[in-house]
């Protein structure tokens, strides 16, 4: 196929999914011929053999999902550290802020799951479409009647990092030698930037003031000794809510552009100063809690301005119209994607709210049992970026070949992810647990709870990497109709086992609760439906 009728196809594919017309129809010669039906469950068991080679395909899962699961599991590795730091004060401290933690991530959720994730599928899509047709680009942004840079150039990349298409200042001369010192134009990470730092704002007044409503929600009793020390860690660490939007944002457009290292770098560097500033904080300034929320609040603010300082030397961030920042197309997408992380946030912080219930010293063991779940689990979550950014761009290309061997590789890797995961838990938390607290009943608790936290790696393994799957192909509607199934169901499942079996009850709802996510994923692409119907030509 030439490049003229690649780009015509990549044009008429975007052209469709602005107006709502079916991507993949069932009779649609673009699709690739194959000789015999396939059985779409056979994507998942494909080339297995070769689920660890590194060819082609697998270094470029390794060189996003790498990189992306360690910027990932930074965030929650600085929040287990603040938990061991806040556990040495006392176990009233450390329930306190779990349950401050669990409030503010899971409300953090709400907004930044899907900001990040529609700004990834944008990215890609225009990254590609950009770089494979910049003559399409140029006559749309004609008829756009778009007045900024109109003597640009328009110049195709062979650099997957590199971005859709360059734009210079109409006061500039093209020049070939400094071409690494023009800025892409790609309107999705102006529009992200915009509603993530509207977002982050008003996380921030939702938090602040509503904190102590808020904390009695999740069950923190106003006569409660851990009502204090919660309200003071929330609303401290609240005044970080438009530094994280920001950040994570920037983050959603560096993956479109298949770039995972940069956030990483950033990430780092501000966990690394969170983790040096809780001991001056907390003991040297004896701001205890405070000092914990203090210190995290810096570590982000230097994060968004790390990776906004990098984002605009790639990228002109200054769109040249209202229309151009695609607000419409963010938020439809985002809509459905706002129902779906409502359904798991309510999810987890209902199991949160219910281990509170029970005291602070199975909250206490909760948040350790939590953060470690959590943190472990995301792990798979660099391989689910990976195949976010790799299928928008297999999909916005048409190569629909590599669309099934992207979505078997990377959930044959986040089985065995899972898998080993399991095995590491099982056998260390034991001893690690001591790290968190010296408390006997606490450590008690927690020991109940490793079961669960490490049987249900290889389920929250696969469940994450259906995400990406799904994402990368622009599912967003089953996603999130899905999503508010498997919450119904979970919810009965928590406040039954909670009621009847306590802390053991909840973690066995959770791991209902995930076997569900993994299963609606299977199903989607198992049978074929969707984006995947071309599973089923002949």
């Amino acid at each position: 196929m030439t490049v003229h009728s690649s780009g015509l196809i990549c044009f008429l594919q975007r052209t469709t999914r602005q107006f709502g017309i079916p991507m993949m129809p069932e009779e649609d010669d673009t699709y690739p011929a194959m000789e015999k039906k396939r059985p779409t469950v056979c994507i998942f068991f494909n080339d297995f053999r070769n689920v660890l080679k590194l060819d082609e395909l697998g270094l470029e899962i390794a060189r996003i999902a790498l990189p992306a699961a360690l910027a990932l599991t930074a965030d929650p590795i600085a929040s287990m550290v603040d938990t061991a730091f806040i556990g040495q004060i006392g176990s009233v401290e450390l329930a306190a802020v779990g349950v401050s933690i669990a409030l503010f991530n899971q409300v953090s959720r709400i907004a930044i799951f899907p900001l990040v994730s529609i700004t990834t599928s944008f990215v890609a899509e225009e990254d590609t479409i950009g770089r494979m047709t910049p003559d399409v680009q140029e006559s749309e942004l004609l008829e756009t009647g778009s007045t900024v840079n109109e003597s640009k150039e328009l110049i195709p990349q062979n650099d997957s990092a590199s971005g859709a298409y360059k734009s210079k200042s109409p006061i500039s001369s093209f020049d070939t030698a400094n071409i690494e010192n023009e800025r892409k134009h790609i309107p999705s990470a102006s529009s992200a930037l915009v509603i993530g730092a509207i977002l982050g704002f008003v996380q921030a007044i939702f938090l602040i003031s509503g904190a102590k409503p808020l904390l009695n929600f999740m069950g923190v009793s106003s006569d409660s000794p851990m009502l204090t020390p919660a309200q003071q860690y929330l609303t401290l660490r609240s005044l970080g809510a438009p530094a994280i939007l920001l950040s994570l944002a920037m983050q959603g457009v560096f993956r479109g552009f298949k770039d995972t290292k940069t956030p990483l770098y950033a990430t780092v560097a501000g966990d690394v100063t969170n983790i040096i500033l809780d001991p001056i904080f907390m003991f040297v300034f004896r701001l205890g809690v405070s000092g914990a929320a203090i210190a995290h609040v810096l570590s982000q603010y230097l994060i968004s301005v790390l990776l906004l300082w990098r984002l605009m030397k790639q990228v002109d961030l200054l769109s040249p119209s209202v229309k151009n920042l695609q607000f419409g197309r963010f938020l439809k997408n985002g809509f459905l994607l706002l129902m779906r992380v409502i359904a798991v946030t309510f999810c987890v912080t209902l199991s949160a709210s219910l281990a509170a219930r029970q005291g602070s010293i199975s909250m206490a063991a909760f948040q350790v049992c939590l953060q470690v779940w959590l943190a472990t689990s995301l792990l798979a979550d660099g391989l689910a970026v990976a195949g976010q950014a790799i299928l928008a761009s297999a999909f916005a290309k048409g190569e629909y070949d590599k669309a099934i061997a992207t979505a078997s590789r990377v959930l044959q890797l986040g089985l065995l992810l899972g898998l080993m995961l399991a095995v590491v838990l099982g056998l260390g938390l034991s001893y690690g647990a001591r790290l968190f607290t010296s408390d006997v009943n606490v450590l008690h608790m927690i020991s109940i709870g490793i079961p669960f936290v490490a049987g249900t790696q290889p389920i929250n393994a696969l469940a994450f990497v259906f995400d990406g799957v799904n994402f990368g192909a622009s599912d967003f509607a089953y996603s999130a109709y899905s999503m508010v199934l498997v919450a119904v169901g979970s919810i009965f499942c928590l406040l039954f086992l909670s009621s009847a079996y306590k802390f053991i009850g909840v973690w066995v709802a959770l791991t209902i609760y995930m076997g569900l996510r993994a299963s609606a994923g299977f199903w989607r692409i198992g049978t074929g439906t969707g984006p995947w119907r071309f599973l089923r030509s002949p």
